[in-house]
């Protein structure tokens, strides 16, 4: 019994380590968050879900695709945050967004940055307003998880309609089509880190070109995502024509060019998603999902630290070099 104990706890830990949220979105959508599903998730329920999402892809865009979690390797499934969105009346699933979580320097300093990674939503519900989950509420549960500490973010596209989003919800954003906005060290450093070290993650391949001056990512269709590639008339626009201009005049759409957007997560972005983009009728199962992992992040180790009763052991703020 106490070896069983022994090899359970070790496999308790790892999964009670990640995020498996499930929040209804509103009366007809339920969403499930599963963090670093290959790091825990039995093999059945992996495949199941991945069965979902390729599912999603066939209704979409009526093919197939190769790269990221798509491709069920095992090391893109144990760095991926899946948003899967489901019907609440047939249980089917309707729309995904996949991140995933890259390790890159920033200073001279490992750090982790989160791409937006694939976002695709059921032909049959594209117009339910489904984007303020998909394009911002994982990033803000694990901006919270991680105690509030600022997140890069990254995101490659051709769409006019996702650049645009994702300038209205990440304010840092570099290009961004609405303000003027400054191209800093920080996100030209980490801009070249994503590009030297995880362009598989997007599907881009290593003969893709990238200019520096305007994050432009020249014939970028040759690694995985050649599906995804559109003629300008075709990509979705932005409801801001300022968004739609920016990348007619930028890319070009022949030979296949994305932006690489980068932007920085911080505790004002979050805020100005909480009260801008999620419904009001939303709102409180998001702060409620928040709340926990504020305290679970944030003030229980803080109520630890000042607890004189108990014995702590020998804390440090960080590991020594």
């Amino acid at each position: 019994m106490l070896k069983l104990l022994g090899r359970i706890q070790p496999r308790l830990r790892q999964r009670l380590r990640y995020l498996d949220l499930s929040l209804n979105a509103s009366r007809t959508v339920r969403i499930r968050v599963v963090e670093r599903p290959g790091m825990w998730m039995e093999p059945a329920r992996l495949d199941a879900m991945l069965a979902e999402l390729r599912g999603i892809v066939q209704r979409g865009i009526g093919k197939d695709l190769d790269y990221g979690v798509l491709s069920g390797e095992p090391d893109r499934l144990r760095r991926a945050v899946i948003t899967l969105l489901y019907d609440r009346d047939s249980g089917r699933a309707i729309a995904f967004n996949a991140l995933s979580v890259m390790p890159i320097e920033l200073r001279g300093r490992p750090v982790e940055a989160i791409h937006l990674g694939l976002v695709m939503v059921d032909p049959g519900y594209r117009t339910q307003g489904l984007s303020w989950v998909l394009y911002g509420l994982t990033c803000i549960l694990l901006f919270f998880r991680r105690g509030l500490r600022p997140i890069w973010i990254s995101n490659v596209t051709q769409v006019p309609a996702i650049i645009g989003k994702v300038a209205e919800v990440f304010v840092s954003s570099y290009p961004n089509p609405f303000a003027p906005s400054r191209r800093s060290f920080e996100h030209l450093s980490v801009a070249r880190e994503i590009m030297r070290s995880h362009r598989h993650v997007f599907g881009v391949d290593r003969a893709a070109g990238f200019d520096e001056a305007r994050f432009v990512i020249t014939d970028a269709y040759t690694g995985g995502s050649d599906n995804l590639k559109k003629t300008f008339e075709d990509a979705p626009k932005h409801r801001d024509a300022r968004a739609n201009e920016l990348c007619r005049r930028e890319l070009d759409y022949q030979r296949g060019d994305d932006f690489l957007q980068i932007a920085c997560l911080d505790l004002a972005s979050a805020r100005k998603y909480l009260l801008r983009e999620v419904p009001r009728d939303s709102l409180p199962a998001i702060l409620y999902q928040v709340a926990f992992l504020a305290v679970g992040r944030i003030v229980l180790p803080l109520f630890h630290w000042l607890n004189p009763r108990e014995p702590m052991g020998d804390l440090r703020a960080r590991k020594s070099p």
